[in-house]
Parts: structure tokens; C-alpha cells; sequence
């Protein structure tokens, strides 16, 4: 008698597990990076335009903007870093929009890749968009003449509250590209809505020169408390006026609050839309 062989067994796969929410966001990360640098053209509104911006409030408006205990080039710089950080929301939104148009975020859904990883992916990549700004500001206002005169921990720690403010604002700008259907939609509306809520502030001008119902507008604006914490910690001008509105009196506390409120009010909102948007 002979041994009945056994049919030979198919070749076992190794299990393929799907990448981990940091692995796909990483990827995510570098492939905006990769955009940046194939299409330089992209930084334009982090670099040339940082630099104009600076050169043109610091020699066209400076001499026509007093500043008590300060020059208004060192008065300049922290407002005009935290204009950059508050329209990295407006980067963002049309990024994303972008994407949902062309139907990038509908071939990131048919692989097996966790959704929420686009969205934390885009805003790591805006917050690293918008640190080449203020990079660029900071060397273009060192050779101005701006200075961090209170020491490396404070200095820092200005810088920290920069980005912590930044991906706040990060998320209302994905939450406003999961809503707008075009890219000139989000565009028109972002500024539409961010130059008002930056020039209505201390950024560029103290708002003690201002009407006295406008002056109480810029002071609670979260935007002045952030600008006012980064003046008090670099050292660039005296603290607020004894008169000035609690949030500038407390400006870094203020400015931790207001990132967090932000956050915690917009993520869940942009996390929302964007799974119906995806999902139409």
C-alpha cells in the first residue's frame, strides 16, 4: 500500500496591519513638505512677504507710530509674528479644501489608513509652513534692530506660545476647508475674517490711541494677549497700562487659555465636518 500524500498547502501571508495613526500622519507630513519643495513658489507668503511686511511697517509706519519705552521696530516684531500665526488658519483651510476638490482625501480613504491622520498630517505641515515664516521675521528683525532681551527660558517660551496659538488656529482652518466648497471661498472668507481680528489689536499700534469702545474690542481680542505676552517676554516695551483690559494685564495666562479654549472648541468641530464632507 502507498501513503496518500497530502496536497501541498498554500503559502501563508504574513498578516498586513494597517500603519498607526503616527506612521500615516508622518507620511502625510512629508507629503506636503514634498509639495513645498517641487513648488517653491509656495513659501512666497512665509518668506518674501515676511520680509515685506516687516521692512514696510518698520521704515514706511514706524516713524508715524509713537511707542513709549521702546522703538516701534522691536514694538513691530511680536504683532506682526502672531499675524503670521493667525493666518496659518487661513494656509490651512485652503490646503484642505484644495484636497477635497481634487479628490486627494477620497484616495487617502480607500487605503487603509486611519482618516483622522489627513487632518492631523495638514496641520503639523501648516504649523512647520508657519515657522518658516516667523524664522524668517525673526532674522529679518535681528538685522532691523530687534532684540530678545530677557533671556533664553522667556525667549523661548514666547516662541512656544507662537505655536501653541498657532494649532489652534490651525484647527478653525480645517473646520472652515471642511465647510467651503472652493478655494476662493475659503480664501475670500478667511481674510475677510482674519485681517479685522488682527489690525483690531495691539499688533501694530497701541490700542490706547483708539476710541474708547474699539480700545475695549483690541484688548479683549485674544490676539493682543498673545502679542502683549510675546513684547513682555522678549523684553520689547513696557507691561500694559494700569487701565489696560485684565487679559493684557495677565497676557500669558490669557494667551495659554485662549489656545486651549480654541482647540478644544474647533478640533471636535473641524473632525465633524470633515467626516461629512468626506463621506458626500
Amino acid at each position: 500500500m502507498t501513503a496518500t500524500q497530502s496536497p501541498p498547502r498554500a503559502p501563508v501571508r504574513p498578516e498586513i496591519r494597517p500603519p498607526s495613526l503616527l506612521r500615516a500622519s508622518s507620511v502625510i507630513v512629508w507629503r506636503n513638505l514634498v509639495h513645498i519643495r517641487r513648488m517653491p513658489e509656495m513659501l512666497l507668503d512665509v518668506t518674501v512677504q515676511s520680509v515685506m511686511f516687516v521692512l514696510l511697517f518698520a521704515y514706511v509706519f514706524g516713524g508715524a507710530i509713537a511707542v513709549a519705552g521702546t522703538s516701534y521696530r522691536e514694538f513691530l516684531l511680536p504683532g506682526i509674528m502672531v499675524q503670521t500665526m493667525v493666518f496659518a488658519s487661513a494656509v490651512v483651510a485652503m490646503g484642505l479644501t484644495s484636497d477635497l476638490q481634487k479628490g486627494i482625501v477620497d484616495r487617502f480613504r480607500s487605503l487603509p489608513v486611519p482618516r483622522s491622520s489627513v487632518l492631523v498630517g495638514r496641520s503639523i505641515s501648516s504649523l512647520i509652513h508657519s515657522s518658516i515664516g516667523v524664522a524668517v521675521m525673526a532674522v529679518t528683525g535681528l538685522l532691523i534692530g530687534w532684540r530678545v532681551r530677557n533671556g533664553v527660558v522667556d525667549g523661548v517660551l514666547a516662541f512656544a506660545l507662537l505655536l501653541l496659538f498657532g494649532f489652534a488656529m490651525i484647527w478653525l482652518g480645517i473646520w472652515v476647508g471642511s465647510l467651503m466648497r472652493t478655494v476662493e471661498a475659503v480664501q475670500g472668507f478667511m481674510f475677510t475674517v482674519m485681517f479685522p481680528l488682527t489690525f483690531v489689536a495691539n499688533t501694530f499700534a497701541p490700542p490706547e490711541s483708539m476710541p474708547a469702545w474699539l480700545r475695549t474690542i483690541a484688548e479683549w481680542n485674544p490676539v493682543s494677549a498673545l502679542t502683549q505676552a510675546c513684547r513682555e517676554l522678549w523684553g520689547n516695551g513696557l507691561p500694559a497700562p494700569a487701565d489696560a483690559a485684565w487679559p493684557l494685564q495677565h497676557p500669558v495666562l490669557v494667551s495659554v487659555g485662549w489656545s486651549l479654549l480654541l482647540t478644544a472648541v474647533f478640533a471636535p468641530l473641524a473632525v465633524a465636518a470633515f467626516r461629512r464632507r468626506s463621506r458626500d
